[in-house]
């Protein structure tokens, strides 16, 4: 346990003295909430009909729509890229000088996943300062329930950069995997647009993204889809299905835990088998 506290205790300090890096990560949520969101809650009101729509889509508000996913992006973002430090002690020889102390690879590997958890967990909870500006209702009973649902996403993601990672051996190639990875998942997440109207082939890519049931968790515990308008839920994408059949809150919990276990054991192997 101390060698997990260690190794933990050293990312989460390293996030919070890197300034650039802290304030860095508010450039692109931003860019999306503030910029994109606003610049097309125009185009995508004129979509649902505009004035002229009838009843209940006349609420529907796309920045509203969209928060759940920024924070789904943010810890995902925050969360994958956290492996970069793997491959950059790898780059520097402290990943070696750890490698032949008294720590145990599957301690160094839970650690980091630990540590990048940490520090997801805590962007993603930055994001929301927007509220004020946005008009969501946040209360402290959905921030208490956002907390775990955060930190189970954002072990899952950990655990799938740390598996990245330690395959590369350069911190470029590891950010180009990543940029090629990131895109897509966060497109097919429902985290921008509501996740209607798709081929076949596309609504399949949506049912195997682990980031479509993290940002759909974010949306029923913030929007609180259960209040709304079964068209107005329609229109918004918050009926996610698997061959029909409504996935539940606590069914998509379960899914993202399995997945956690799963890529934890992956990356922790691959991690004991890797070399510095």
């Amino acid at each position: 346990m101390e060698a997990i506290y260690a190794i933990w205790q050293r990312d989460v300090l390293k996030f919070f003295r890197d300034r650039a890096r802290l304030i860095g990560s508010f450039a692109m949520p931003f860019m999306f909430l503030i910029l994109f969101g606003s610049g097309m809650s125009g185009a995508i009101g004129s979509m649902m009909g505009g004035e002229a729509a009838a009843g209940p889509l006349r609420d529907f508000d796309f920045v509203e729509f969209m928060f759940p996913g920024i924070i789904g992006m943010t810890v995902f973002n925050t969360a994958i890229f956290s492996a970069l430090s793997v491959v950059q002690d790898r780059e520097f020889g402290y990943l070696r000088e750890i490698l032949v102390s008294p720590m145990s690879r599957t301690s160094i590997a839970i650690g980091k996943v630990l540590g990048g958890s940490t520090v997801a967990l805590f962007q993603g909870l930055m994001m929301l300062v927007f509220v004020p500006f946005i008009g969501v209702s946040i209360t402290i009973p959905i921030i208490i329930q956002l907390i775990p649902v955060m930190f189970l996403v954002a072990f899952a993601i950990s655990s799938i950069g740390l598996l990245i990672a330690t395959s590369l051996k350069t911190s470029q190639g590891f950010q180009m995997v990543i940029q090629v990875l990131i895109f897509p998942m966060l497109f097919l997440s429902g985290a921008l647009f509501p996740l209607n109207g798709m081929p076949a082939w596309m609504d399949f890519l949506v049912k195997i993204n682990p980031l479509t049931y993290s940002v759909d968790m974010f949306k029923k515990i913030i929007l609180q889809p259960e209040d709304l308008a079964p068209v107005l839920r329609e229109a918004m994408g918050l009926n996610l299905s698997v061959f029909g059949h409504v996935i539940s809150f606590s069914e998509e919990m379960v899914v993202v835990l399995i997945l956690s276990i799963l890529f934890v054991v992956l990356a922790t192997v691959r991690f004991n088998r890797s070399e510095a």
